[in-house]
């Protein structure tokens, strides 16, 4: 499958709230009702807006999306229809490409996730013990060792 990347826009934003619902129903098992539906409530009214760097196929449609600010990824989602396929690795990749010093963030309690980003040579570099709205969900820091 070929994956390109673009930035998304405003009319990008079901999309990413359709990818971001399938990849939290599939990895994030530990989050309470409650805490799901608050966190889809804010990024429903924040996604659209959003500089997300989209994964898209031949035809445009989306398969996944990550969020950079400067150095760090504050989000990496893939449609769980295209776990496997390489379209987390490639989104990776195209934001190592922007930034060799890449640093993120992942919930403790998503272990498939801490154990992508390992695989692809993060290293932890600190623990805190709440989300970053100080939700009881604990975050392992990561970052990829730039050799800038």
């Amino acid at each position: 499958m070929a994956i390109k990347f673009r930035r998304s826009t405003a009319a990008d934003g079901q999309c990413a709230m359709r990818i971001w619902r399938g990849a939290v129903d599939a990895t994030h098992d530990f989050l309470s009702e409650q805490d799901r539906h608050d966190i889809e409530q804010e990024l429903e009214r924040f996604l659209p807006n959003a500089p997300l760097w989209l994964a898209v196929d031949s035809q445009d449609r989306g398969l996944g999306f990550m969020l950079l600010t400067d150095c760090h990824m504050d989000a990496l989602f893939v449609d769980p229809e295209h776990r496997g396929a390489g379209v987390g690795r490639a989104l990776v990749e195209h934001g190592l490409s922007l930034c060799p010093a890449l640093s993120t963030d992942v919930n403790e309690q998503n272990v498939q996730a801490v154990g992508f980003y390992e695989r692809m040579g993060f290293q932890r570099t600190g623990r805190s013990t709440t989300d970053d709205q100080g939700r009881p969900y604990p975050l392992i820091h990561l970052r990829y060792p730039s050799n800038e």
